[in-house]
């Protein structure tokens, strides 16, 4: 499958309908997705980006199908990223001095994953390749959000080659942001923003105003992953200043990890105390141990309040819950209230070891955690209600 998206430009990339894992197994993808790849025609010849190694083969026969490899003048690399790469080895094999143009990270990741010396040209921000009537301008993006990350601007069709950012998870063949379903599409964007670049958000916003203070035209942008936006694109660039700003919502999310239901017993309690306090506010409860956690990490980013219960567990905390506890420790969320809970047969460790992780994860507590032994009774469960009521009082 290829389609036009200009007269110049043509997407040649792979939809993968049955991927579900990502990055090894750090991220769900439940609706697909797709590896991007633009061939623009104009008197020069440019190919952007490949696909994800499984796919090279394929790629490379379809991409014969579409033009000659030998009138391709240059390839644009913008992140050495295996799903970007991929295909590169045996498209190279056809094409062996072709100039790669890329960052100096680029080319020095690219000879780390394949060891091969190829006709790299490094490029910096501000440089820009004539292939005709149009002019392609380099930006480089580094860690949005690898440090070899780069964006190519298309004079002319006005289009905006974004790489990572902006795109999102997300299969379809309708590849236009203005004909898939929009609740979908900005499910899988902020997901995609939540998991992937929250701990960039300072350097999203910086990037975004530098792009934006070249004044330069938009008509589309064509991200690496997922739809393209080309129905007022500056919506997505306007949803990720937002994002980027210490985002949150009127919502609170409770997650714990229980073994025998008493510490989910206590979760439900604290949010009946919540929402008798606050009766607008969205209070969701995740049990760790069986939700997807990068979905759970989306409802993190966007809560202005979290809090977190495990059992005690060998004087410690039940691995699903500590497992999102280290996440959002690397991911460095902003601005977000949080406490602790837990039930307990004999020791009794957890709210401590939780609060901890809290503070490492640098996110204020605004009240001292609760523990209850065993299953909580009428009296335990009237405390928890009580916790709740304090906490949501607080925000």
């Amino acid at each position: 499958m290829s389609f036009k998206m200009t007269d110049k430009v043509t997407w040649v990339g792979k939809i993968d309908w049955e991927l579900r894992t990502f990055h090894g197994d750090e991220y769900s993808t439940h609706r697909g997705s797709s590896y991007n790849s633009y061939l623009i025609r104009d008197k020069k010849t440019v190919l952007i980006d490949t696909v994800w190694e499984p796919f090279a083969e394929e790629y490379v026969e379809k991409l014969k199908k579409e033009i000659d490899l030998n009138e391709i003048d240059y390839i644009i690399a913008q992140h050495s990223e295996i799903d970007h790469s991929g295909a590169l080895p045996l498209l190279m094999k056809e094409i062996p001095n072709t100039p790669i143009y890329c960052t100096s990270n680029g080319a020095k990741i690219l000879k780390g994953h394949f060891h091969e010396d190829w006709n790299f040209v490094e490029v910096k921000t501000g440089d820009t390749l004539d292939i005709g009537e149009s002019t392609l301008t380099f930006v480089e993006a580094r860690m949005l959000h690898w440090p070899d990350s780069m964006m190519t601007y298309m004079s002319g069709e006005n289009i905006l080659f974004s790489n990572d950012a902006f795109g999102q998870h997300y299969a379809s063949d309708l590849m236009y942001n203005d004909l898939v379903d929009q609740g979908e599409l900005y499910q899988e964007a902020v997901k995609y923003y939540a998991n992937i670049l929250t701990p960039f958000s300072v350097l999203v916003t910086n990037k975004i105003k530098e792009v934006l203070g070249f004044n330069l035209p938009l008509n589309m942008i064509a991200t690496s992953h997922g739809i393209i936006w080309r129905d007022n694109p500056a919506q997505i660039v306007e949803k990720y200043l937002e994002w980027a700003d210490a985002y949150q919502e009127n919502q609170i999310t409770i997650v714990y990890d229980t073994m025998w239901n008493g510490t989910k017993r206590m979760a439900e309690a604290i949010s009946e105390g919540i929402k008798s306090v606050n009766k607008d506010v969205t209070v969701k409860l995740y049990n760790a141990a069986n939700s997807d956690k990068n979905d759970v990490i989306t409802e993190l980013f966007k809560s202005k309040a979290i809090l977190f219960g495990s059992s005690t567990v060998n004087k410690s905390i039940m691995h699903a819950t500590a497992g999102i506890l280290e996440m959002i420790k690397g991911i460095g969320f902003k601005n977000k209230k949080s406490a602790a809970f837990g039930s307990y047969g004999w020791s009794g460790e957890s709210v401590a070891v939780i609060e901890q992780k809290l503070k490492d994860a640098k996110l204020e507590i605004v009240q001292e955690g609760i523990k209850e032994l065993w299953n909580p009774d009428a009296e335990a469960t009237s405390r928890c209600i009580e916790f709740g009521k304090n906490f949501a009082e607080k925000l």
